[in-house]
């Protein structure tokens, strides 16, 4: 749970950075692009805990 907390935390400090800076003349944020690298951050999230569980599920271990 820290993980996801600390990763998502993460990526919405970098698509808000990236989102202002790339906001162009105007100097507002530009929620297409922030919003969107914030949900691609959250659906390699959701895709990376549903693997894990799977995992779990089935009694594969990564090894390491």
């Amino acid at each position: 749970m820290t993980r996801l907390v600390l990763s998502l935390t993460m990526f919405a400090a970098l698509s808000a950075a990236v989102g202002f800076l790339l906001s162009g003349d105007d100097r507002t944020f530009d929620w297409r692009l922030g919003g969107g690298l914030f949900a691609f951050a959250l659906l390699g999230e959701l895709a990376r805990g549903r693997i894990r569980r799977s995992r779990a599920r089935s009694g594969q271990s990564s090894g390491i």
